[in-house]
């Protein structure tokens, strides 16, 4: 099985090389039969890409120790959807699966557009192809993921414990759906740039796979975030890692296009700004991936150090030559056919929007990459913490929500500020409203009353457009206020999901706020019968806890929860000792609401005299962020389907193309 995965392998690197020769060629000699070889290549470079990673899975699960990575991530105990997940849980394994998702938009892209946009689809395939066959080198010669042992040990070393959770099985797909996603848009970015073809064919062609991209990296964002909370033990889910940076930089980036894309569909302007922020969040995903896989920068979620940190470094500064070379060869063809008509107008507002997500995205990058300038320039490695993030981000997250309430309402070319105003109203209304009650209700601290009185602006806001488009098709239409409403959204999924999109950020702005602002903890050391408080919980060690599996054995603490002299539950936090001899993980147990969490850590335990130490947190409103989260899922993948005139538009090209296929 090994044999026949290395196989694949070479085989796959040799069908990929041939694509990107042969595509390449047949663009430039106008040969439709070259191009046609080189699609065909990429399925069959993508499809012995498939059957090496269930070469590799099989491997895995039938416990074949005999190789490297399986003995190095998995041992018999471990369950199996993690001997499932053990396939991305290491270096080769991992880059692997980054090539196999990778195989899989290029295969499924080519297949799409075997009919359509057929001047673009030979340069497309040839960077998809370039891009494969880079990591199909590293599998090959670097990052070999089917490298045997000189013996065959009884059993393997096991996954390490903080990986051992079921976030291991949705969280990283979902961050590589979305890093290597970024490839398409790049590919068609430079395929415009190549071929001359700047219309707005390469970005109405991407438009799906650029919000799904983004969709999956902010997906993989918040599972992270919420991995980390309920696994690491330290009260918190976000810890400005270097690692949890590099998935939000090409966020940050990716959604800056998202807005200004809007303006080059309607105003023909932006088109050198809109191909950069393409071509800046394909290169920042490469960069990610070189961070993590590098381990050239320290973090709890990097590998070590490895021989392919160079050679990601090469491949990136190549993709850096070649694609900022492009742009400025056709500087000149990329002009803009309108100019901004007034500040006061949605398109300057997006600019302002982009400015700032930039901005935000390179103040992230420049903290993260600190530590490696540093030790270049000076020798000694400066680390960057969060302060720094956090007094940089905090005002650009402030600029972010304003322009969040008031782009959905100013017109596009010129807004008359008299209409604005009539327009920002009852947001603004909104605003003094929910400053005024938080200042009643005794909350002093600056940054909690302006971020969420600015939430409730741009809620009130957003809210409002829903009621005036429900408002408006209604007086139209004469149907009912629901079916006003369904017709509405049907017609525009993209205007009203990206809405959708806005109210979900602005419930994650509401958590993140008072999980920060008013977060309180405490430590105790108790014998059983004594308690110790937090808040308004107050929490009782009952007795200790043991639990025996095969793969590890669990000592926790059963402790009661009372809230305001209330019995309000059980928690039994403890820690995982694992019988492969890793070093034991911490189990919190969490008290969920949608008011607060109360978050509990058994920090230590003395079998001597019986005593445990406990660490609580209390965190108020945090759960408003994974709601948040759900709610923007919800609205971006809404975003993703097509509206009643797209619809329209589909079917009658395909109405068309039959009838020419008939004549």
């Amino acid at each position: 099985m090994a044999d026949f995965g290395t196989l694949c392998l070479l085989v796959a690197l040799a069908a990929s090389g041939w694509a990107v020769i042969a595509s390449y060629n047949g663009w430039r000699a106008a040969s439709g039969e070259l191009v046609l070889s080189a699609e065909r290549a990429v399925y069959a470079a993508s499809g012995l890409v498939a059957l090496a990673v269930a070469c590799l899975e099989s491997c895995i699960l039938t416990d074949r120790f005999e190789l490297e990575y399986v003995a190095s991530y998995s041992n018999r105990a471990l369950p199996l959807p993690y001997k499932l997940a053990a396939l991305w849980a290491g270096q080769s394994g991992s880059i692997l699966f980054w090539l196999f998702i990778l195989c899989c938009y290029a295969a499924g892209i080519t297949f799409l557009n075997r009919r359509r946009n057929r001047p673009l689809m030979p340069i497309v395939v040839t960077t998809l192809a370039v891009v494969m066959t880079f990591f199909l080198v590293l599998v090959n010669f670097m990052a070999r993921p089917f490298v045997r042992l000189a013996f065959t040990p009884v059993d393997g070393n096991g996954m390490n414990p903080q990986l051992q959770n079921p976030f291991m099985a949705i969280h990283p797909p979902c961050l590589y759906l979305g890093y290597v996603g970024l490839t398409v848009p790049f590919a068609f970015a430079i395929a415009a740039l190549a071929t001359g073809s700047l219309g707005d064919a390469w970005f109405r062609s991407t438009r799906r796979w650029t919000i799904f991209s983004w969709f999956f990296l902010g997906t993989g964002v918040l599972l992270g975030g919420w991995w980390a909370y309920v696994e690491l033990g330290w009260g918190g889910y976000w810890a400005w890692d270097p690692v949890e940076n590099a998935s939000l930089i090409p966020w940050l980036t990716c959604t800056a296009f998202l807005h200004s894309v809007m303006i080059e569909e309607r105003k023909k302007m932006l088109r050198v700004w809109n191909l950069s922020l393409v071509i800046m969040s394909f290169l920042l995903a490469i960069l990610g991936t070189f961070i993590t896989r590098s381990g050239v920068i320290s973090s709890v979620h990097s590998f070590t150090k490895s021989e392919i940190g160079p050679v990601f470094a090469g491949f990136l500064g190549l993709s850096v030559v070649v694609s900022i070379g492009l742009l400025l060869y056709r500087l000149p063809l990329l002009r803009s056919v309108h100019r901004l008509d007034s500040f006061v107008s949605r398109e300057s507002s997006f600019l302002f929007n982009n400015l700032l997500l930039v901005g935000a995205a390179f103040a992230v990058l420049w903290g993260t990459l600190f530590p490696i300038l540093s030790e270049a320039v000076r020798g000694v490695k400066i680390t960057v913490g969060p302060p720094f993030f956090n007094a940089v981000m905090v005002p650009i997250a402030f600029g972010l929500v304003t322009l969040a309430g008031i782009c959905p309402v100013i017109a596009w070319r010129r807004a008359s500020p008299r209409r604005l105003l009539d327009k920002l109203q009852v947001p603004l209304w909104a605003l003094a409203g929910g400053a005024a009650a938080l200042l009643a209700a005794g909350i002093r601290d600056p940054y909690a009353v302006v971020s969420f009185a600015l939430a409730v602006f741009v809620i009130a806001a957003t809210v409002m457009e829903f009621y005036w488009g429900t408002r408006s098709r209604h007086r139209v239409t004469g149907q009912s206020h629901a079916a006003a409403f369904l017709s509405l959204v049907d017609r525009n999924k993209r205007r009203y999901g990206g809405f959708t999109v806005h109210l979900g950020f602005m419930l994650i702005v509401i958590g993140i706020t008072g999980s920060s602002a008013f977060k309180q903890e405490a430590t105790a050391s108790l014998l059983r019968g004594e308690s110790f408080s937090v808040g308004g919980y107050s929490m009782r060690f009952e007795d200790v806890v043991r639990e025996d599996t095969p793969n590890h054995e669990f000592m926790g603490a059963r402790v009661t929860v009372s809230r305001d002299g209330r019995q309000a539950g059980t928690l039994v936090p403890g820690q995982n000792f694992y019988k492969t001899g890793q070093d034991p993980s911490t189990e919190v147990d969490i008290r969920y609401s949608l008011r607060d969490d109360l978050y509990l850590i058994l920090t230590g335990f003395n079998p001597r005299d019986g005593r445990a130490t406990f660490k609580a947190y209390l965190n108020p409103l945090i759960n408003w962020i994974w709601i948040g989260g759900g709610v923007l899922i919800l609205g971006a993948w809404f975003a993703m389907l097509p509206d009643l005139r797209e619809r329209r538009r589909e079917s009658e090209a395909r109405l068309l193309e039959a009838q020419s296929r008939a004549a």
